[in-house]
């Protein structure tokens, strides 16, 4: 199968859009604790045909995610878990120089492939190595907060 290319269409909201999404993310949270147990939610349109539309419940989850990073006025970009970055996309993504993300790769931290002498980073392979390293961070927070409460320091 081949690797989708990862283009950085990005959703960036205006401060409307932003006003926006802060009143509808609410609804839509309220909305998905009410059916916490549905798969498909029904959602009405309101466009005079009161039309309804079946989404599978990890679109609105994600709807609402969306919601709440527009809110906070962030731009949004979604990227498909089979996706393959540029070293370059990847640093970016993560917040770091190329060359880091480079070091990162050669020691194993994150997956990725050659084509031809270019490497490309697996977007799941991103994620897991983003999950692991905010996992390794809140143990040595904790850690040190443990510490310094045994020292009296707090």
């Amino acid at each position: 199968m081949a690797m989708t290319s990862f283009s950085a269409d990005q959703v960036t909201p205006a401060q409307a859009d932003s006003s926006i999404a802060h009143a509808a993310l609410p609804h839509i949270k309220a909305y998905l604790a009410k059916h916490q147990s549905d798969e498909i939610l029904r959602l009405v349109v309101d466009d005079q045909c009161d039309e309804v539309l079946e989404v599978p419940r990890g679109a609105v989850e994600l709807l609402a995610r969306i919601l709440a990073h527009m809110a906070a006025g962030e731009g949004v970009s979604i990227l498909p878990s089979h996706a393959e970055l540029t070293t370059q996309q990847a640093a970016d993504l993560l917040n770091v120089s190329r060359p880091f993300l480079i070091g990162l790769l050669e020691a194993g931290e994150i997956e990725y492939r050659t084509v031809g002498k270019h490497r490309r980073v697996k977007a799941e392979s991103l994620r897991r190595y983003i999950r692991e390293d905010d996992l390794r961070r809140r143990q040595a927070a904790d850690e040190l907060s443990a510490l310094n409460q045994e020292m009296g320091l707090t």
